[in-house]
């Protein structure tokens, strides 16, 4: 990210932009398929089927498919209904 457009850390909590103030809009992930470079690009909802250009300039992008994993500290004998798996079964506690 250029320098110019990184973000930089408030000195104080007053110094911050009200929420009222803040957009938060949803990642994209992209890629070209004239170069095959895959990008991110920050857009509203409303816009995440539009035409994007890549980095390099190209105008022949696709939108990916994003996954997002949730994980927690739960019992995980229980959430993955016991079993071993994994490298050896589970036995060097990879968890697996």
């Amino acid at each position: 990210m250029p320098p110019d457009r990184m973000p930089r850390p408030f000195g104080t909590l007053s110094q911050a932009p009200p929420l009222s103030r803040i957009l938060i809009v949803p990642r994209y992930e992209y890629r070209c398929r004239a170069c095959g470079d895959t990008f991110e690009l920050n857009r509203p909802m409303s816009e995440s089927s539009a035409p994007c250009t890549c980095p390099q300039g190209h105008d022949d992008t696709v939108k990916l498919l994003s996954t997002v994993a949730v994980g927690g500290l739960g019992d995980r004998a229980s959430a993955s209904g016991g079993g071993g798996g994994g490298c050896c079964g589970g036995a060097c506690g990879c968890g697996g």
